[in-house]
């Protein structure tokens, strides 16, 4: 017998060969994997040290999803846990490293996850360290980055093989639980969001010029379409709508370069070179792209308005294309669903070629905000501002490891 940490240890009734007991090895005394294991059980939560008998067997469910669908017979984007036995720890941790990969202002990664192994549920929390108190006072920025995250993990779970439900603000009485997402069984033939996860990995924000290529109706459309299936609206804003977002994104732009709470958030999350802070969050100078010299889109200047040695100047879009990501109402239920649509969105436009960003600037300023939506529209509250065209990819930036965001609990 030879096992792997992450493996399940499964113990049958030498009558019946019903399963008597299971659980995940998470120890191993042995290099080449032979007994004995330190065994987590999953109807205690308890490790104990085991010396397997005859009526055990070894079901390596962590050794990743090529492995689970060629042992089902399944064919498909996503592998299949038919067991429906306890994910490993090993899993759990992959999933939550997915769902990290979602962007956030300010790369500020506002979300804490917790696994609860007896009901299958991940827990989606706020965490108040990514909070940008001046930029955003109501939170609302936070529920995005945490839809976001929210979005990343469904793809994640089905791509793993599991049916999942999603509740949202699932408890009135603790408002910082913004999610939960319980595994209900194995995935049916359904593929979406599964087929959206190698975007997950792929994305990244790009702060480059992009072509002046128009995007093709097709490809927008698809956009439009992802965006509805999460409740949300997304529209191409031109003529006059368009310059006036435009205009609105530059006058926010000015006041952040000379407000001193702005510059705070901005300096809180901005990584220079030389910087002793830990290297998990925020912006780093090679990722803050080049200053525009000409062109119309609008650039964030994550320097802050310093200078940064050897940062090159570039031409941006004089046409930049925009979307935005819209809702009836303002509530945080809202801003969660703008989250998920807007990674929905963003993993779509990866997988057609596009290269994207974000343009929340007049979002940032309560005046501003309001003059954004298309008073001819039923949308009423614009959330979300996308750049999107043909351009390079952006660089990774930094994550938190997963051990620091995610709680696993019996």
């Amino acid at each position: 017998m030879h096992a792997q940490v992450g493996d399940q240890l499964i113990v049958e009734s030498p009558t019946t060969d019903a399963t008597k007991r299971d659980g995940e090895i998470v120890g191993l005394h042995h290099d080449d994997g032979t007994p004995p294991y330190d065994v987590r059980w999953s109807d205690t939560g308890q490790v104990t040290l085991v010396f397997p008998g005859p009526d055990a067997h070894i079901h390596p469910l962590a050794h990743g999803p090529e492995a689970d669908r060629e042992a089902a017979g399944q064919r498909g984007p996503a592998a299949t846990h038919r067991s429906g036995r306890p994910l490993s720890e090993a899993v759990v941790t992959a999933l939550v490293r997915d769902a990290t990969a979602a962007p956030s202002m300010h790369n500020a990664q506002p979300w804490r996850f917790r696994y609860v192994r007896h009901t299958r549920a991940f827990q989606l929390r706020a965490d108040l360290r990514g909070a940008l108190p001046h930029s955003d006072p109501e939170l609302r920025a936070l529920h995005i980055g945490c839809g976001a995250a929210l979005m990343n993990l469904r793809v994640a779970v089905a791509h793993e093989g599991w049916e999942a439900a999603t509740r949202l603000l699932p408890d009135p009485g603790d408002p910082m639980l913004l999610a939960s997402v319980t595994l209900t069984g194995p995935l049916g033939e359904e593929t979406d969001p599964a087929d959206l996860y190698p975007a997950v990995s792929a994305r990244h924000t790009s702060r480059h010029p992009f072509a002046e290529t128009a995007i093709p109706e097709a490809v927008r459309a698809a956009l439009v379409d992802a965006a509805g299936r999460e409740r949300v609206s997304l529209s191409f804003p031109s003529g006059w709508h368009l310059q006036s977002v435009l205009d609105l994104a530059l006058e926010a732009e000015a006041r952040n370069l000379t407000d001193a709470g702005a510059a705070a958030d901005l300096a809180r999350f901005t990584r220079g070179a030389g910087d002793a802070r830990p290297a998990t969050e925020g912006v780093p100078e090679y990722a803050f792209g080049p200053l525009r010299h000409l062109g119309k889109a609008p650039m964030r200047d994550f320097a802050g308005g310093r200078a940064v040695p050897g940062r090159p100047t570039a031409d941006f879009e004089a046409h930049p294309q925009l979307a935005l990501l819209s809702t009836s109402r303002d509530r945080p239920e809202e801003w969660l669903r703008t989250g998920q649509a807007m990674e929905r969105v963003l993993l779509r436009a990866t997988l057609a070629g596009l290269a994207t960003s974000f343009v929340t600037q007049a979002l940032e300023w309560r005046d501003l905000h309001w003059p954004l939506r298309d008073p001819a529209s039923g949308m009423a509250y614009v959330q979300m501002v996308l750049r999107l065209g043909y351009g390079p990819a952006g660089a990774p930036t930094p994550r938190r490891p997963v051990h620091d965001v995610l709680d696993i609990e019996p």
